[in-house]
């Protein structure tokens, strides 16, 4: 399944989201990455949360991706078991 990625903003307008459905491979995940850098440039002092409950695969590349996201203050959400310990497991693999 492609990737999806959808923007939305929360209820209280305090935040972006972004929805991320399907299959995330490098090149989407290099894509999600530039499309936040470029959402934290435009909206300065608004959060950005990636809603992940659709995503249904990611490698080890995407995941190291998503790991830089969130050191970067990106929250994450909707993580399901697997995604979460790709992510976690990139964590340790990343030099301190």
């Amino acid at each position: 399944m492609p990737t999806s990625i959808t923007q939305l903003e929360s209820e209280d307008g305090t935040r972006t989201i972004l929805r991320i459905e399907g299959s995330l491979t490098l090149a989407d995940a290099e894509l999600l990455e530039r499309i936040c850098a470029d959402l934290r440039e435009q909206t300065v002092g608004k959060g950005i949360s990636l809603d992940l409950a659709d995503l249904n695969f990611l490698d080890s590349e995407s995941a190291s991706v998503l790991y830089r996201l969130k050191q970067q203050g990106i929250e994450m959400e909707g993580l399901h078991y697997f995604i979460q310990k790709e992510i976690e497991l990139a964590e340790k693999k990343s030099p301190a």
